[in-house]
């Protein structure tokens, strides 16, 4: 991965017109998803020349009804009030293969298609079920690489950043970021605990988690978390929200970290001192953390920030990219980031990238302030990720050295 700078303003002024429009009908899309997930490929796969034997034609039509009708269903009765599990699991599933041959149906259906009827390669028959076959094969090849890869501990990336504003003494700093592990209906507790024991490898100075712990309370999902107590780190293990805390008990949350030895970061900052030198650690509620209703929640960079040197360097955990704006307009030097899971399952991440101002690495925002976003630890939903690896993140602080100018990505897979 390379360098990038984010050429958009950070003062949180008009985004363009384009961009406006496509939030708008992004609005209608729960509506509209399932219809096109489902009917598309349906349409691409058997009705569209194919001339499939009767039976065939309405086995395969009957499963994308069945897939259109029960995944909703399915997501509902998982994700309600229900919060059945079992459901969440098949619901999910659906989600996730009905995108993949969405996605494959058109890309690779029409233009193999077209491919074939251009360089006159058999008759419509033939290349109409050469389209299914290769499509149903990607698809499968894709479903069964990103299952493994969702399902695996993650890959360490090491990433060295250099700070204008860190002094010497900081130099070499070992920051760990963890995020979005999503503890969730699929039981992970053995994941939990390999991805800790990774983590106690590292010898970090600070260990951050910047939120989307699970979806589910945490009295729920105690027991795929409760392998967080064991991370170590020399100086401070620290926490905040992110925005699924919200959808469930979020207060329970902070008190669970709490109580597994991690310090929660709720509009506050803690000191990380070393050779006589400062690091101000801060973080801030989830920007979601006010529209909850849950008293005391919200995102305050001011609160957090209150009392602290300003001639200090700043690294700041909040949840979601979005919140850059405020870093970069407050001066903060580093802000630390998950949410968007690189997109999780390609091409998902250009709808990611109409919210979100980054979607993986590091990005420079205003005078001085460097984002870095984290392809998440875990997995949200469909149990899959496609060409959106998941990481654990090993961050290097740098202070200015002449002979070493400017920001090293060298994105390494130290670890697996």
């Amino acid at each position: 991965m390379t360098e990038t700078r984010d050429p958009r303003p950070t003062d949180g002024g008009a985004q363009a017109p384009g961009r406006s429009r496509l939030r708008s009908l992004l609005r209608y899309l729960p509506m509209t998803a399932p219809v096109l997930l489902w009917v598309v490929p349906c349409c691409v796969l058997l009705h569209t020349g194919q001339d499939w034997p009767v039976p065939v034609t309405l086995t395969g039509t009957g499963l994308f009804a069945l897939g259109l009708v029960g995944m909703p269903l399915a997501m509902a009765r998982g994700h309600g009030r229900r919060q059945d599990d079992r459901a969440a699991i098949v619901g999910d599933t659906l989600l996730g293969v009905s995108w993949v041959l969405f996605t494959w149906s058109v890309l690779l259906g029409v233009a193999l298609g077209l491919a074939l009827a251009v360089a006159g390669v058999g008759e419509g028959q033939d290349r109409a079920r050469t389209v299914t076959w290769a499509v149903l094969g990607v698809s499968a090849v894709l479903l069964a690489w990103g299952y493994t890869e969702a399902r695996r501990v993650p890959r360490v990336r090491r990433v060295d950043v250099q700070l204008p504003r860190l002094k010497a003494g900081l130099d070499g700093v070992r920051v760990v970021l963890i995020t979005d592990t999503h503890y969730g209906p699929l039981d992970r507790a053995r994941w939990s605990a390999r991805v800790c024991d990774t983590v106690n490898t590292l010898d970090a100075d600070l260990v951050c988690h910047t939120g989307d712990i699970a979806d589910g309370t945490a009295d729920r999902r105690r027991a795929q978390a409760s392998p967080l107590a064991t991370v170590r780190a020399t100086r401070a293990r620290v926490y905040v929200t992110g925005n699924h805390e919200y959808y469930s008990e979020a207060q329970g949350w902070v008190d669970l970290m709490d109580e597994l030895g991690w310090e929660p970061l709720r509009n506050r900052h803690i000191l990380l001192e070393r050779g006589g030198d400062t690091l101000v650690v801060a973080g801030v509620d989830d920007v979601t953390a006010e529209s909850s209703g849950l008293a005391g929640h919200r995102a305050n960079l001011a609160e957090a920030l209150d009392g602290t040197d300003p001639d200090l360097p700043v690294l700041l955990l909040a949840h979601q990219p979005k919140f850059i704006d405020r870093a970069a307009a407050a001066g903060v030097d580093l802000q630390l980031s998950g949410h968007t899971h690189g997109g999780q399952i390609w091409p998902f991440h250009h709808l990611v990238r109409v919210d979100q101002p980054a979607l993986a690495g590091l990005s420079h925002h205003g005078a001085r302030t460097v984002l870095y976003t984290s392809r998440g630890t875990g997995f949200w939903g469909p149990p899959f990720r496609i060409f959106a690896p998941s990481e654990i993140t090993l961050l290097v602080l740098r202070s200015p050295d002449p002979q070493c100018p400017g920001v090293t990505l060298d994105g390494h897979h130290d670890r697996s």
